[in-house]
């Protein structure tokens, strides 16, 4: 009876331990995580510090304990953390990545929007895209005005000009001449009489 006890001991042994060691730092996590919050509700009531300031310290501390704690179990269950944080630095740097890609795509979406209902330009209206006064980068007439793009044909003394595609976003980033498409045509036809 003895040796059954032993033999069955034995193989619960492992798994026992390895219970025991899960739950005393989920136990000590706990802890941890209370005497912080604690000590900064303690620390607002002592100091004037705004509610704005403290949640968001709590909150990431919170996550941070949380964090290592299943790190440590996950190295208990044998996932290493060097694997983990290989993935998980991966993981972000393609989200970035991606955010990157998307966030210039809505920031165009944002502008064209801008662009349609705030109006600071409109079809057939020439604009000049200005690094600074004395350098243009772009100057044509507006020919078309679409979510991504702003296209413009350029103008030049030879009549004919190159087709430009502007990103929406740039109009906004830059000093923006603009002469009205109704202005230039008075103006032409007044030369022309």
């Amino acid at each position: 009876m003895n040796e059954q006890l032993l033999l069955l001991f034995q193989q619960w042994r492992d798994p026992l331990l390895l219970g025991l060691q899960v739950l005393l730092i989920v136990l000590i996590a706990y802890v941890l995580q209370q005497l912080v919050v604690r000590g900064l509700a303690r620390l607002g009531r002592r100091y004037p510090l705004p509610p704005e300031l403290l949640l968001p310290l709590r909150s990431g501390i919170r996550w941070l304990i949380i964090g290592g704690a299943l790190i440590m179990v996950l190295e208990r269950f044998g996932v290493s953390a060097t694997v983990l944080w290989t993935a998980l630095s991966g993981f972000v740097a393609v989200a970035a990545v991606a955010f990157f890609a998307i966030w210039s795509v809505l920031s165009n979406l944002l502008c064209a929007v801008l662009i349609l209902t705030v109006g600071p330009f409109r079809l057939g209206d020439l604009v000049e895209l200005v690094e600074s006064f004395e350098k243009p980068i772009v100057k044509g007439r507006v020919i078309d005005i679409n979510l991504l793009y702003t296209t413009l044909e350029e103008t030049s003394e030879s009549g004919t000009g190159a087709i430009v595609q502007v990103p929406n976003s740039l109009f906004f980033q830059k000093v923006v001449r603009r002469w009205r498409g109704t202005d230039i045509q008075a103006s032409n036809h007044s030369t022309h009489e």
